[in-house]
């Protein structure tokens, strides 16, 4: 028996030639579906009419709005008369699985929009779906007594909907404009086999267990205050020693690659942000004030000040390439509904840099800085991919100096022999970019770093040059971050690691356990030592507790060594030592633990 497998689009056409092979799969052949991009899109697309169907049947006053696939599954927004909350999913789950199993065909049928309107004169949010649609002629799926507007593609028909689960409920804006009505989101998630299911519910248990608000609040990281307002985090002593940790392994990376340390101011004269275009293009995103009634802008991006410093000397080809680099602290104007732990703030800190160089010198300098991400991303375990991001509608700047910078950018991609996807019109509004995707340990993908090429904010700054023949000439600015954020970077870390960082970067290294106050004073000079020595930062642990719990406390904090101080340690110099890391436990002398932790710090490089 041959076998049909749906899953590839052809000209967005699988409902068609699904449709072709109904009277073959009448007489018993069975469908196949992969778990590939395309099957998955539209196996989801088909769930999300399913679940609409389920909840229309269990409300049967609701109105729906859109029901797209998106990334970590598909959602359906929509109003109902009755308050929904996480209780009620199972049973709309329930009657999904009750509906697919009476085996509704999937059916397709246009009309005219006015014939669709007047259908639908009394659902307001169909009518605002429509309005953001052009043409004349619209698209309809129906199954049973449902039916929706959809440009497809679905599957043939329901019973091929097995394998999915509903997974949170949130509340929406009408079309994302906050000061629309609020409407119920519920998301879901689909595959084609129920091992693909599973695993990915496991990842989901998995990520709530490694979640970075979690995690950072039982180490002391950070924390937030809503005293002083959303999306602000306050960097407990731990964690600001992890960012140190950090900042001080990047530090050293840098000044070796000839980067040059600078800082720009954190406001600036608004005129200087319409000179940039960020004004005109980002001013939603930015904070303003005035002082002696001049407008300022608090920075969102460190590049103008950058630019400063670059017209703070005449500069001559001979210096070029040009690195600056800053811990930028920046802030964005976020909406409340979209802050979450560390991963979206509303003041970070970024690991900016930007290149000043010369148009052929590009293609290098491009190369260097994925070399140097290569080694970052795999110091810390993630792999990682590159998208290319293309001119957006909103940009600034000539075709012709688009079309040159997006050109280089591919060209040291391909130089590289790197792989990539195109994202178009995904560019910065003065340049094209490269986006760095990493993937941590439960195979999520995160953006962090970025690569930008601009010819246009040295234009609109008139930066120059001398060359060899004493004319100016114009440099290119590359834009370049690699962690991308210390915030964004550090909470995919923590769920990356669960907690466990390596000894290299760990907030508390080594955590010192007397057994009783008198080998207090032993632990006080070792911990001197091991700070002076070695480069790692220790921490003594003397509560008055029972020497398991204290243990057990270490073990929460997930230091990477823990070292139990007795009688007999303190007399002959030789540490017990528990070590997390190899999930060891081993002796060693005062000296060869010392010099071992100096070792495993200062071989570290990027």
């Amino acid at each position: 028996m041959s076998k049909t497998l749906i899953g590839k689009k052809i000209n967005n056409h699988i409902y068609d030639l699904c449709t072709i092979e109904q009277n073959a799969l009448s007489g018993g052949e069975p469908i196949y579906f992969d778990n590939s991009e395309d099957s998955l899109e539209i196996i989801r697309h088909s769930c999300a009419h399913l679940m609409a169907q389920a909840i229309k049947a269990i409300y049967p006053e609701a109105q729906f709005f859109v029901g797209p696939v998106v990334e970590e599954g598909f959602y359906y927004d929509f109003k109902v008369a009755h308050k929904i909350g996480e209780e009620d999913l199972p049973a709309i789950e329930s009657k999904m699985r009750e509906i697919a199993q009476k085996a509704y065909p999937i059916e397709k049928y246009t009309t005219t929009r006015l014939l669709a309107q007047e259908k639908f004169a009394n659902d307001e949010l169909k009518l605002a779906v429509m309005s953001k649609i052009e043409g004349d002629s619209f698209s309809f799926y129906t199954q049973g007594d449902f039916e929706d507007l959809c440009r497809g593609p679905h599957l043939p028909n329901t019973k091929f909907l097995e394998h999915f689960k509903l997974t949170k409920i949130a509340g929406a804006y009408l079309g994302g404009d906050e000061n629309a009505q609020m409407l119920t989101r519920i998301y879901g998630i689909a595959f084609s086999t129920k091992e693909a299911l599973k695993e990915y519910l496991f990842q989901i248990q998995e990520a709530k267990k490694r979640d970075h608000r979690k995690i950072g609040q039982e180490m002391g990281l950070f924390s937030f205050d809503e005293e002083i307002g959303a999306g602000l985090p306050l960097w407990l002593p731990k964690g600001a020693r992890l960012r140190r940790n950090i900042e001080n392994l990047l530090t050293k990376a840098l000044i070796e690659r000839e980067y040059e340390p600078v800082r720009g101011p954190e406001i600036l004269k608004s005129d200087v942000w319409k000179k940039s275009g960020h004004y005109e293009n980002y001013k939603e995103n930015m904070y303003f004030t005035l002082i002696d009634d001049q407008e300022y802008g608090i920075k969102p991006m460190n590049c103008v000040g950058h630019i400063k410093v670059y017209q703070s000397t005449p500069r001559s080809y001979r210096e070029l390439p040009l690195r600056f680099y800053e811990y930028g602290v920046v802030h964005r104007h976020e909406k409340s509904g979209v802050l979450h732990g560390l991963l979206r703030v509303r003041e970070f800190t970024q690991d900016d840099a930007h290149i000043f160089c010369t148009p052929a010198q590009i293609k290098d300098e491009v190369h260097n800085i994925i070399a140097f991400t290569k080694n970052i991303m795999e110091l810390f375990g993630f792999s990682y991919e590159m998208e290319l991001s293309t001119r957006p509608k909103k940009s600034i700047g000539s075709d012709e100096v688009w079309e040159s910078a997006t050109d280089s950018l591919k060209q040291s991609l391909e130089q590289n022999h790197i792989n990539y996807r195109i994202d178009e019109g995904g560019g910065a509004f003065y340049g094209p970019k490269i986006d760095i995707k990493i993937t941590d340990a439960l195979k999520r993908k995160w953006q962090c770093g970025t690569i930008q090429i601009d010819m246009n904010l040295p234009s609109r700054f008139e930066l120059s040059y001398t060359d060899e023949h004493n004319s100016a000439q114009m440099p290119v600015m590359i834009h370049r971050a690699i962690l991308g954020s210390f915030e964004r970077f550090i909470a995919i870390l923590t769920e990356h690691f669960a907690g466990e960082f390596p000894l290299f970067v760990a907030p508390t290294q080594v955590c010192l356990i007397p057994i009783g106050d008198s080998q207090i004073p032993y632990a006080q000079a070792l911990r001197e030592k091991i700070i002076q020595q070695s480069g790692a930062y220790a921490e003594i642990l003397d509560k008055n507790e029972t020497l398991g719990k204290k243990i057990r406390i270490a073990e929460k904090q997930h230091t990477p060594l823990i070292v139990v101080l007795g009688e007999k340690e303190v007399e002959s110099k030789i540490l017990a030592i528990r070590d997390r890391t190899t999930r060891e436990q081993y002796t060693l002398s005062e000296e060869e633990f010392i010099a071992m932790l100096y070792t495993k710090i200062s071989e570290v490089r990027i």
